[in-house]
C-alpha cells in the first residue's frame, strides 16, 4: 500500500468510526470499520504505535 493509500484509509477509517458513533447499530459500518482496522493493521510500516500515531495525525492535517 502507498503511503497515500495509507492517509486516505485512515481517514475513512476516522470518519466510519465518527458515522457509527452516530448509529451503533449499524452493521454495515461496523464491517467497514472492521476492514478498514484489518487493511491498517496488516501494513508492516504500521507495527509500532509511534507508526500508527504519526499516521493519524498526517490524516487528521491532510483533510
Amino acid at each position: 500500500m502507498r503511503d497515500i493509500d495509507l492517509i486516505r484509509t485512515q481517514q475513512e477509517w476516522d470518519h466510519a468510526y465518527r458515522q457509527l458513533a452516530e448509529r451503533p447499530g449499524n452493521t454495515a459500518l461496523r464491517r467497514r470499520l472492521i476492514m478498514l482496522s484489518n487493511r491498517l493493521h496488516s501494513d508492516p510500516r504500521l507495527r509500532s504505535e509511534s507508526a500508527r500515531a504519526r499516521l493519524r495525525q498526517v490524516a487528521r492535517t491532510e483533510r
